[in-house]
C-alpha cells in the first residue's frame, strides 16, 4: 500500500519538474520513515511521529541535520499532496543550522590539482568547473551548443531552482574544450561516458577529482563542490564585485554569496592584530 502511495507521489513530483536527486531523496526518506512505524496507516500519521523518528531513529543514529530536513520537508509534501491537508510540521522544532564556512583551496593548489590528469578529458572537466564556478550536475547537464566560444560564454539550463545563466569563459578554457573535443567528438553531451550519447557518471567524476587530489599529495578531503568555492573566493580576492559573483553562482540570496567574505584571505590579511601594537 505504501509503495503505491510513494509511487502517486513521485509521479506528482516528476509533474512539477522536481530534479532526480529531490525525487530520490524524498522517496527514500519517506520509506525510512513509514518503515519505522510499520503497521500504523499513512492517515494515522501525525507530527507527533514525526518528533519521534527524529529522536529516536535520527538522532540515536547521529544522523545529519541536513537529512533531519528532509525528512521534514517529504512528510510535509507528501501528505500535501497525498491528503490535500499540510501535517502539522509547523509545531515541529527543527534542527538549528549549522554554521559553517565553505572550504577553499589556495590557487597554487587548485593549479596542482588541475595540472594532476594526464587524460585531456579528465582535465578538461575539472578545470571548467574552477573557470565557471559550476556545480557537479550543472557541468553533467552541459551539451555541445552550450558552449558559446564565439562570445566567450557558456550557458548553463535548468541549474539549481530552475534558473538559467550565463558566465564568462576564458579563451584558455575554450582552447581546452577544443583540444577535448578533437579528441574524443562526444555526440550529445560535453561529457560522455564510455558509451557514446549518455552523460558522464558524477561517481566516476568524483574519482577524477580524487585520484588528481592524491597526485597532488593535497591531504584535505575535497570535492568537487571545492573548486566552486575557490572559484567564488578567488574571484572575490581579485576584486570583483559581490553582485556580480552572485550572478555567476546563479544563488537567489546575496546573504548566500556573503560567506565568501569570511574565508577571503585577502580581507582577513588586511586586518591588524592588536597584539602587534603591544
Amino acid at each position: 500500500m505504501h509503495e503505491l502511495a510513494l509511487e502517486d507521489f513521485r509521479k506528482k513530483l516528476v509533474f512539477k519538474r522536481y530534479s532526480e536527486n529531490t525525487v530520490k531523496t524524498y522517496l527514500d526518506a519517506l520509506r525510512v520513515f513509514f518503515h519505522f512505524f510499520e503497521g500504523v496507516a499513512l492517515e494515522e500519521l501525525t507530527h507527533r511521529h514525526v518528533e519521534q523518528f527524529c529522536t529516536d531513529y535520527i538522532l540515536q543514529r547521529g544522523l545529519s541535520l541536513s537529512y533531519q530536513n528532509q525528512v521534514i520537508n517529504a512528510v510535509k509534501l507528501f501528505y500535501k499532496h497525498r491528503f490535500q491537508k499540510v501535517m502539522e510540521i509547523d509545531v515541529i522544532q527543527r534542527p538549528r543550522r549549522e554554521k559553517r564556512l565553505p572550504n577553499v583551496l589556495s590557487k597554487q593548489e587548485v593549479k596542482l590539482i588541475l595540472e594532476k590528469p594526464t587524460n585531456i578529458k579528465h582535465r578538461a572537466m575539472l578545470s571548467l568547473i574552477y573557470a565557471c564556478g559550476l556545480r557537479r550536475g550543472e557541468l553533467l547537464q552541459l551539451r555541445l551548443k552550450d558552449v558559446l566560444s564565439d562570445r566567450q560564454l557558456l550557458f548553463i539550463q535548468q541549474s539549481k531552482g530552475k534558473k538559467d545563466r550565463v558566465v564568462p569563459i576564458g579563451e584558455k578554457m575554450i582552447e581546452m574544450l577544443r583540444d577535448y573535443y578533437k579528441a574524443y567528438r562526444p555526440r550529445v553531451w560535453l561529457f560522455e561516458g564510455q558509451v557514446a550519447g549518455e552523460k558522464y557518471s558524477e561517481r566516476s567524476l568524483q574519482l577524477v577529482l580524487t585520484r588528481a587530489v592524491e597526485k597532488a599529495k593535497i591531504n584535505k578531503p575535497v570535492s568537487l563542490h571545492w573548486l566552486r568555492h575557490s572559484y567564488a573566493t578567488h574571484l572575490l580576492e581579485n576584486g570583483t564585485d559581490l553582485r556580480y559573483i552572485q550572478e555567476l553562482l546563479g544563488h537567489s540570496s546575496s546573504r548566500t554569496t556573503e560567506i565568501y567574505t569570511h574565508v577571503s584571505t585577502k580581507s582577513l590579511q588586511k586586518i591588524r592584530s592588536p597584539f602587534d601594537d603591544l
